[in-house]
């Protein structure tokens, strides 16, 4: 048995939760997911709570399992409180600001990067008391999220030598010395 699966999922007060055969929508203060589970789950809403269950016992069957109650869970904690990013641009001249629905970076390239904001995510810069921009990326889809502050970071991944790039608040990055000059003698 999955133990993750058996959990039952809460549905707290101002969320709503419809299920129609293997589709499921959660609605909350935050926003709608929809997600359609994988066929041999079957999903029900009893007491208040979503409950996950499955005739297939096999190997796939309890990995599916677990994985679609992670889901469910991950939807109502969503749309309820939502899910954060935040990424801090380090850099001498490095600049971020949201322009209409897109992110215009200066990264040190011949040219801006612009990124186009994902419905679903909302993306705002501020700076840090120390004037490096902070990058925050907010929504109710914990993978919309993370996929948007994976693909901000991938445009100047922190470098070892310099520490200058695009990193999570929070990472830690080791840093390299550099090549040493030593003088002939």
């Amino acid at each position: 048995m999955s133990r993750i699966g058996k959990k039952p999922v809460e549905i707290p007060a101002k969320t709503k939760v419809e299920v129609k055969g293997q589709a499921i929508s959660v609605e909350g203060p935050k926003g709608k997911l929809e997600w359609v589970v994988p066929s041999p789950i079957k999903v029900e809403v009893k007491d208040g709570k979503i409950l996950a269950t499955t005739a297939q016992l096999d190997r796939v069957g309890k990995s599916r399992w677990g994985l679609s109650r992670s889901l469910i869970a991950n939807m109502v904690k969503g749309v309820n409180e939502g899910y954060t990013k935040k990424l801090l641009v380090e850099g001498v001249g490095f600049r971020a600001a949201v322009q209409g629905t897109n992110l215009q970076m200066s990264l040190g390239y011949s040219h801006p990067i612009v990124f186009a904001i994902p419905k679903g995510v909302k993306i705002s810069v501020a700076d840090t008391a120390d004037k490096k921009p902070e990058i925050t990326v907010e929504g109710p889809d914990k993978q919309m999220v993370g996929e948007a502050a994976a693909r901000i970071r991938r445009f100047y991944p922190p470098e070892p030598y310099k520490g200058k790039g695009i990193r999570y608040v929070g990472e830690q990055v080791r840093r390299k010395a550099g090549k040493t000059v030593t003088t002939a003698g």
